[in-house]
């Protein structure tokens, strides 16, 4: 397992206020459209069209995580949501901790647009985010055996998918980001694939394929309610199970690199 070294920007309270005002915690409707792309504050702009967002190589370490391209299609009656890397996808991951608390978990995200009631989670909770991950100390698919090995609590390692709900960290001065917890007596909306976490953490077996620059993750399109159109935008990330078990439980620790540069959410998915 190769080892890791985070040299990442972690998200700070401008960050989380922006991305309030950018709309990614707000409704459909009012994401931001994409075709223009957008400023990351280094120069660069990240174009972004129906076919993808494209971002410059190079500005994200290590290179398994540095972003290239990423996009959301149209495949039938499925979306296909995939990220390109200038390294080699996946082949980095986190060092086992040898225990849950504090433990590290190692991410590839779409944040969209979508409202988190599209996949079951109680509408207006927070930034629907789809993710591919991998964490050696825990897992939290305990509906499936994924090495096939006849044991199901064993496969964090694999990489994996998972539907996460996001909100700021108003814990942290930094304004951090979070996994949202599930607070004791709390009885939101959730998906019938729900793991059993205290978190808007959903476990779908979505095929998760990880083949040499490429993280590809299919879903079906009649698990999201057949939307017309919504936005979205790409993120590698490193996240932590925080030592003391409490709320926040899962926050984002790192941010790698944001296929915008500014989690604007220019990429578009429309009606195919």
């Amino acid at each position: 397992m190769s080892r890791i070294e985070i040299r990442g920007r972690r998200l700070t309270v401008a960050a989380a206020l922006g991305l309030l005002a950018a709309g990614l915690l707000a409704t459909p409707a009012a994401a931001h459209p994409g075709g223009k792309g957008h400023p990351d504050g280094k120069g660069h702009r990240h174009a972004a069209e129906h076919g993808g967002i494209r971002s410059p190589r190079g500005d994200a370490r290590p290179s398994a995580f540095d972003l290239v391209r990423t996009s959301v299609r149209r495949d039938g009656r499925h979306l296909v949501f995939t990220e390109q890397v200038r390294g080699r996808a996946g082949s980095v991951r986190p060092e086992r901790h040898g225990s849950f608390a504090g433990s590290e978990v190692l991410s590839y995200v779409w944040p969209t647009s979508l409202d988190p009631s599209a996949v079951g989670f109680t509408a207006g909770s927070g930034t629907l985010a789809l993710a591919a991950t991998s964490h050696p100390d825990f897992d939290d698919t305990p509906g499936y055996d994924e090495d096939r090995n006849g044991r199901t609590d064993d496969d964090g390692a694999r990489w994996h998918s998972h539907w996460v709900v996001l909100v700021p960290d108003t814990t942290r001065p930094d304004g951090a980001l979070k996994v949202r917890d599930i607070a004791e007596g709390e009885k939101p909306d959730l998906p019938r694939t729900w793991p059993g976490v205290p978190l808007y953490l959903d476990s779908p077996p979505y095929p998760t394929r990880l083949d040499a620059h490429t993280v590809r993750i299919r879903v079906p399109l009649a698990d999201l309610g057949f939307p017309k159109d919504f936005a979205y935008d790409g993120v590698t990330a490193a996240l932590r199970i925080n030592a003391d078990l409490h709320d926040p439980l899962l926050r984002v620790s790192n941010v790698l690199d944001v296929a915008s540069g500014d989690l604007s959410l220019p990429g578009r998915v429309g009606r195919g």
